[in-house]
């Protein structure tokens, strides 16, 4: 499900929406914004800022510009900007981010990166073009 609006600036925000009991297995690319409150498996790739709720959970691999975590997450996160663990969340694997915010009672279990003395991380992946097929 993905929300629209536009401001009086004629720019545009999108919202992509993955809901409570709704279980996605494969490969999420998105440009735009995205919140999970179900489970994923496999790989997210989220252009802008990637929101996992309370009861959002992602096992594998995230690559987004900036992301809040309130869910679980289990695998590999790279993080170009400001990653931040909320009090109810786990991340359980490798982090790399630029920026990292862990609230109290957050759970951490694994190695970061925050890249001291390098540039900023960039995204690996690349957003398919909508005509190209896999």
């Amino acid at each position: 499900m993905a929300f629209k609006s536009s401001s009086s600036e004629g720019s545009s925000t999108e919202l992509n929406f993955i809901g409570k009991g709704t279980f996605v297995n494969g490969e999420i690319f998105t440009e735009s914004n995205l919140r999970i409150d179900g489970k994923v498996k496999g790989k997210v790739v989220c252009k802008n800022t990637l929101t996992i709720g309370e009861t959002g959970q992602v096992e594998g691999e995230v690559e987004a510009t900036s992301a809040i975590v309130g869910g679980k997450v289990n695998g590999k996160l790279f993080i170009k900007q400001k990653l931040v663990l909320e009090s109810k969340s786990s991340l359980i694997g490798e982090l790399k981010a630029s920026k990292l915010i862990i609230d109290e009672g957050a759970i951490f279990q694994g190695i970061s990166d925050m890249g001291a003395g390098e540039k900023t991380p960039q995204l690996k992946s690349q957003i398919p073009k909508q005509n190209e097929e896999k």
